[in-house]
C-alpha cells in the first residue's frame, strides 16, 4: 500500500468546496442534508473494532452544534466534544458544560441523532480533590450518554475519581500535554494508574508526545491496554513546541506504526482526530486523514 494518499484529488476536493463551505457544515449554518461528503469514514478500521471520530476543535469556528455536522461530512460517527464551544451560534453565551439546561441537552440529543453522531468523550478541567464538583461532571457525562471524560487531573484526586468512574461506570483517560505538563511522560502516566480501576487510563496526544520527544510507537508499546483513547495526530516536526499538523502519513510521526502497535496489543482505543492547523486546505486534509487511516486499516485486516 502506498504511505502517501493522492493529495492532487483532494485538493481538487477543496476547489469543488470553496463555492460551498458558506452554505454547508463547513462555515455556515444549514443542515447536514446539504453539506458536501467530504469522505466515507472508516469502515475497515470499524471492522478492527476501532472507532474514529473528531474533537470539536478540528474546525475553523468552535460552535458545537456545527463540529457535529462537520464530523458527520467526514463519515465519522463520533465527537469529543469540552467547555470550551458555544453550543450554536445562535446561542453564543451558552457552553457545552453542566449548566446547560435540560431543554438544551434535550436539543442537543435530537441534533446529534439527527447527524448519527455519538457524543463519546469531553474534556474535561474540573477534576479536581473536589468530590462534589467531580460528581456534577460525572452527572454531565452520564446525562448525555459520555464514555470517557479526558482530563489531567492532580494525582491526589485519582482516589476519588477512581470511585466516581466505577460508580457511573464511566473512563477518565489522563491526557499528556508537552512540557511542564505532569503527565507529559508515559511512564508518570503509568505509575499513576498502577492498581487501578481499569477505567482509569491514558488519553495518549500523539502530537504532544512528539513535542516532548516521546516516540509515539514506543509510549504506545509501554502503556498498552491502559490507553483508553487518542487524540491523534501527525506533525511536521518532532520534538519542537513550533510543529503543527499535518495530514496523516505525511508528517514525522509514522501513524502508520504507531497503527501496527496497537493492533499489535489487540486494544481497541478511541481514536480522536485533533487538527489545530486551520490552512486553506483544511477541509482536504481532515478528509485526508480519515482515508489515509482507513486505507491502514485495511491492510492490517488483509494481513490477518
Amino acid at each position: 500500500m502506498r504511505d502517501m494518499i493522492d493529495r492532487r484529488r483532494f485538493l481538487r476536493t477543496t476547489g469543488v468546496l470553496t463555492t460551498g463551505i458558506g452554505l454547508t457544515g463547513l462555515g455556515g449554518s444549514r443542515p447536514l442534508a446539504a453539506a458536501v461528503k467530504l469522505a466515507n469514514g472508516a469502515p475497515h478500521a470499524e471492522k478492527l473494532g476501532w472507532r474514529l471520530g473528531a474533537l470539536f476543535n478540528c474546525f475553523r469556528r468552535p460552535i458545537f452544534y456545527e463540529a457535529i455536522d462537520k464530523v458527520a461530512s467526514l463519515g465519522l460517527r463520533y465527537i469529543e466534544g469540552g467547555s470550551r464551544p458555544t453550543l450554536s451560534k445562535e446561542r453564543p453565551d451558552v457552553h457545552l458544560d453542566q449548566s446547560m439546561s435540560q431543554q438544551l441537552r434535550k436539543e442537543l440529543k435530537g441534533r446529534l441523532a439527527d447527524a448519527g453522531v455519538k457524543f463519546v468523550s469531553y474534556y474535561s478541567n474540573k477534576l479536581s480533590s473536589n468530590e462534589e464538583e467531580c460528581r456534577k461532571e460525572f452527572e454531565f457525562a452520564k446525562d448525555m450518554g459520555i464514555e470517557t471524560l479526558v482530563s489531567e487531573p492532580p494525582p491526589e484526586a485519582l482516589d476519588i475519581i477512581e470511585g466516581l468512574c466505577d460508580e457511573y461506570r464511566i473512563n477518565v483517560a489522563i491526557h499528556n500535554h508537552a512540557p511542564p505538563s505532569h503527565y507529559w511522560n508515559p511512564e508518570t502516566v503509568l505509575k499513576v494508574c498502577k492498581g487501578r480501576s481499569k477505567r482509569i487510563g491514558a488519553c495518549g496526544d500523539t502530537g504532544h508526545w512528539m513535542r516532548s520527544t516521546v516516540n509515539p510507537v514506543e509510549a504506545i508499546e509501554k502503556l498498552g491496554s491502559r490507553i483508553i483513547s487518542f487524540h491523534f495526530k501527525d506533525m511536521n516536526k518532532y520534538g519542537r513546541l513550533d510543529a503543527h499538523e499535518v495530514p496523516w502519513g505525511t508528517g514525522k510521526g509514522n501513524i502508520k506504526g504507531m497503527m501496527e502497535e496497537v493492533h499489535r496489543q489487540g486494544i481497541k482505543p478511541l481514536f480522536i482526530m485533533e487538527y489545530h492547523y486551520h490552512g486553506p486546505n483544511l477541509p482536504a486534509e481532515l478528509a485526508q486523514c480519515v482515508e489515509y487511516f482507513d486505507k491502514v486499516a485495511a491492510d492490517l485486516l488483509a494481513k490477518r
